[in-house]
């Protein structure tokens, strides 16, 4: 069955696609929910008009992550943590604590899912973290962890 959705739907299509699914799969949950539309010859003009709103959001919110990356990767983060005589922390600096120090330091607020770690700094010392902002647009942040 052919569908528009009015939505992004993920594993099927973005937000203004014409796409082929299971007869079920759109009349028990895309057609209910309201994320698609019965595809007709009709349909077409608005899928180009859905299509064309998409990517002029996409090109707006891509120009706001580039300068979101410049300024992202312009700063130097310091986050203060509790640490032992060796320089081993007591616990570790997570995702959640990069995105408070990002937060304080250029008000700029992110999800927690968008900072990627190897894995937690459970150490004193400079370390750097990459952060997704837009599909393409990684910036990179530099942190130093200090001793409260």
């Amino acid at each position: 069955m052919k569908v528009l959705l009015r939505s992004d739907v993920k594993g099927v299509g973005r937000r203004g696609d014409i796409v082929e699914v299971k007869s079920g799969y759109a009349r028990n949950f895309l057609l209910p929910s309201g994320a698609a539309l019965s595809a007709s010859s009709s349909t077409e003009l608005q899928a180009a008009a859905m299509r064309r709103a998409r990517d002029l959001r996409d090109a707006k919110s891509r120009e706001a992550a580039l300068t979101q990356k410049g300024v992202i990767e312009s700063a130097k983060l310091t986050i203060a943590a509790r640490a032992g005589t060796n320089g081993r922390l007591f616990g570790s600096v997570t995702e959640s604590d990069v995105v408070n120090a990002l937060r304080s330091a250029t008000n700029i607020s992110l999800d927690r899912h968008a900072v990627h770690m190897s894995e937690h700094l459970k150490e004193l010392g400079a370390a750097t973290v990459s952060v997704d902002l837009f599909d393409g647009v990684t910036a990179t942040v530099s942190i130093e962890v200090i001793a409260k």
